[in-house]
């Protein structure tokens, strides 16, 4: 799942041609392979360095990942994934 918040339409179009947008900003594939989750990430995170506008988040399963979640975001508000007693929770990160 990819979500995205305040960024050009460019993402939209780019985002759409792989995987399903199931509302507004919020894409979802459920059999991406790891190579093409891999390449989106690649592709969204350089927009956003040369954009900078809003902010992306990637949320996929590992299950050797505390909660069996991997999460990568760019762009603000900054958010950390923390765990807390075996549960994941969002911290927002000051700058």
């Amino acid at each position: 799942m990819l979500i995205t918040r305040d960024v050009e339409d460019r993402y939209r179009g780019f985002l759409s041609s792989a995987m399903l947008e199931l509302a507004p900003g919020v894409y979802a594939s459920p059999h991406l392979s790891t190579r093409a989750r891999e390449q989106i990430w690649s592709v969204v995170s350089d927009w956003h360095a040369q954009l900078g506008n809003g902010s992306i988040t990637l949320v996929y399963p590992d299950r050797k990942a505390d909660g069996g979640l991997i999460v990568q975001s760019v762009g603000t508000p900054t958010r950390e994934i923390v765990r807390l007693d075996g549960t994941l929770l969002t911290k927002r990160v000051n700058p």
